[in-house]
This record gives structure tokens, sequence and C-alpha cells, in this order.
């Protein structure tokens, strides 16, 4: 069995002198904790942004984790700043490094679970995501994935730690004034519906569904209930676009497979509703829930490529098939230029094509965001 990882080893433990100095040094972040990053001053209220959700957003948490779903090896990182494979499941930036930069808070979005967690990072914001990770539980349980209630268990153990850091009232301002994103559901869909085909046997696609939908409003409200006020449900991609998802339907022309994107569409359907009754559930608490779209703002860029600049939309750089991701291509070649593709491996977008669509998503809820 391997050891658990300790999350966020930098800063627990050490001489009583270290601890001082970690408060100080956090005391002088906090001057600036709230502008940093390259976004404009439209956004500085945004304390810091965290991030809980799968392989999509995943920053490296799994690293050390037994578990397929890892990224911390080439080609994964190729485009990332010094050639580095942190575990991010792209080429480069993943959309909690893109939205906390064009929100102006940080460059770059840790992994909670780094080795190299510093006392700003708690300030500004975490990534607690998990590839292979779910709303269902058992889809986190098939792909030795943090499920999302592990998540919440992560987050809860950070509000200790900057807790311990900077105060009660501080870390209360921090996390009201944060704005928080949760992305999960492909992996449920495609990977223990459709692949796996377990819950077929206890559910249709629709009550499949309704139960995915149950338990993701089930963790936003816990999320909320934590003191997350501002929170953007990511609703699921169009899942029969994915390369590796054609390949498994056989189609000579390549085209998305269509059952899969009905069960995305299905999903985001139902989930949006029922964040709008959230919405008016909890209105009295100061609390925004927010449906993010990312289904149509990736297909749009899937049906007009040359518009962006792409000239490859159902292959992968890296492979399309469900063995061209995560481990099965350690060490692999990638394609000469990945610039020319909506997607880098089977599954998960280049880091081009995450940076329009986190364009598009920030240009339609920017009145959410502040």
């Amino acid at each position: 069995m391997v050891a658990p990882v300790t999350a966020g080893r930098g800063l627990s433990g050490g001489h009583a002198c270290h601890q001082v100095f970690a408060v100080l040094l956090a005391a002088v972040f906090l001057q600036g904790a709230i502008v940093h990053g390259s976004g404009s001053g439209e956004f500085q209220k945004i304390s810091a942004i965290f991030m809980f959700g799968d392989s999509i957003v995943d920053p490296g948490n799994n690293n050390h984790r037994p578990t397929e779903a890892r990224a911390n090896f080439p080609p994964y990182g190729q485009d990332f700043p010094g050639g580095v494979a942190t575990g991010r499941f792209s080429n480069g930036l993943v959309p909690g490094d893109l939205l906390a930069s064009k929100l102006g808070v940080k460059e770059l979005l840790p992994p909670y679970l780094s080795d190299n967690l510093q006392p700003n990072d708690l300030l500004t914001g975490v990534a607690f995501a998990s590839g292979g990770s779910g709303y269902d539980p058992l889809t986190s349980t098939l792909s030795t994935a943090r499920s999302s209630a592990e998540q919440l268990e992560l987050f809860r153990d950070y509000k200790e730690k900057l807790a311990a850091l900077v105060g009660e009232e501080e870390m209360t301002r921090v996390i009201s004034q944060a704005v928080f994103f949760t992305i999960m559901g492909a992996n449920d869909i495609v990977n223990n519906y459709f692949a796996v085909p377990l819950r077929r046997h206890d559910y249709d696609l629709p009550s499949y569904m309704d139960f995915l939908v149950s338990s993701a409003i089930n963790f936003t409200t816990m999320l909320n209930d934590m003191g997350a006020r501002k929170i953007g449900i990511v609703g699921v991609p169009p899942l029969g676009c994915c390369p590796s998802q054609i390949t498994l339907a056989g189609s000579p022309s390549r085209e998305c497979e269509a059952s899969r994107n009905q069960a995305a569409l299905l999903f985001n359907s139902k989930i949006s509703k029922e964040i709008d009754r959230l919405n008016e559930e909890r209105k009295g608490y100061g609390s925004k829930f927010v449906y993010i779209d990312i289904y149509y703002n990736l297909l749009d860029l899937i049906q007009n490529p040359a518009f962006y600049g792409f000239k490859e939309v159902n292959k992968g750089c890296c492979g399309s098939t469900v063995l061209s991701a995560a481990i099965f291509i350690a060490y692999h070649n990638a394609c000469p230029n990945a610039n020319d593709y909506i997607f880098w491996d089977g599954f998960h977008p280049t880091e081009k094509a995450y940076n329009i669509v986190v364009d598009k998503l920030i240009q339609q809820n920017r009145k959410y965001l502040v």
C-alpha cells in the first residue's frame, strides 16, 4: 500500500520560529492577495480561486496516488513553462490556471497536495480536483481517484491550515470573497455508465442523470454550508466529440458520437434547472450559484475550427483511443504542433482550446464573478 500523502507538507510541523515566519510572510502577502495575476481591477473583489473536479482541472493532486489517472510525465506539460510535466492533463495550462490568471488572482492554480505549497498559495486559492473523479462515488472507486466527498474533506483541512496561518476572521473573509468552481460528471457518464456498465443494471439513462444531478447539488450545498458563497457549477462537455469516444463508436467519418452527447445535454439541462431552484431556496444566505456552460462553448470550436485556427477536430495530438491518455501515453511522442489540435489526448483539450473556452466562460458569466 502506498503511504497517504500529507496535504501541504511544507506548512506543517517544524520549529516555532518557522511558524512565526510563516505568519509574518502571510501578513505581507495579504497586502496584495486580492490583486495578484494579470487580470484587471474589475475583479479585485475576488480573494481566491478554488477548484473541485476531475482531470480537466486536476493540476497534480494525483501525482503521488496509485492510480492510472496521472499526468506527471512527458509528453504532458511539453508547452507548460519550462516544459515540466506537473500532473496537468494537457500540453500546458488547464482551466483552473487560466481562470485564476484571467480573473486577476494569480498565474497558476496549484494542487492542494503539492509538496511545495506556500503560504501565499493558501491565501489565493488551490485546486482539490482529482483525475478520474465524479459525483457518483463508484466512479472514483473504479479509477482510484479522490471522490467528491474526499475533496470536500481536503477543503476542510485547508480551512484549518489557513485559520492557523492568518486567524479565523481572515480565513472567513478569504473564503467568502472567493470564487469556487466544480467540474465533474464526465467520468460518471463516459466511464461509469457507458464503458463499464455497472450503473446500467440499476438505472436507465434519465434516472442515472437524476442521480448524478442530485449528487452534484448535494455536493454544492455542502460546499455552501462550509462557507463558499460564489459557486460556479460547470456542466459536462460534448463527450461524444472526444476522440476516444468517436473511435469507440467506429464512425468511418469520425463524427461525434450521439448517445454520449445526448447524455451530456440531459445532465446539463437537469442541473441547470436544479441550480435555479437552489438559488431561490438559498437566496437569503448571500450566496450565488451559477450554471456555467462548457458544452456549446467547446462545440463551437469543434464545429468552426478554422475560425479559431484549428486544423484537427476529431483526433488527439497524442492519439485518439481510450488508451491515448494518462499513464498509457507516458513518454510517448506527441504531434509536432499542438496548436493545430482541439484535443491533446483521447479525452482532454489542448491549452489553446482551453484558453478560448475560458475566455468565453468569463465573458458570459462576468457579472456573477464580482
